[in-house]
């Protein structure tokens, strides 16, 4: 429940029945992540904080973006959220 709230808090949520990203999602973020970056240790963060910041629906929309596919608009602002929320996580002096 932790998650919903959170998902609440960042405005990344809009019903309280959204599915979790599942573990497939979470491998794939990890690859490409790597692929972009090749830092096993923000990767794996950034994998991690992902599982509890976003549902997953929108960890397709990051998986898409992190592979060159542009944001829908109504997805830009959640999308920008979600990345300053996992920088502070995961970045925090950056």
């Amino acid at each position: 429940m932790r998650s919903v709230a959170v998902l609440a808090a960042l405005g990344l949520m809009t019903v309280p029945t959204l599915a979790a990203p599942t573990a497939a999602q979470k491998d794939e973020f990890y690859a490409v992540c790597m692929g972009i970056a090749q830092d096993q240790t923000l990767c794996s963060c950034k994998a991690d904080a992902a599982m509890t910041l976003i549902d997953e629906r929108f960890m397709g929309v990051v998986i898409a973006s992190m592979k060159g596919r542009a944001t829908a608009p109504e997805d830009a602002v959640p999308y920008n959220t979600y990345v300053a929320k996992s920088n502070q996580i995961c970045k925090p002096n950056y």
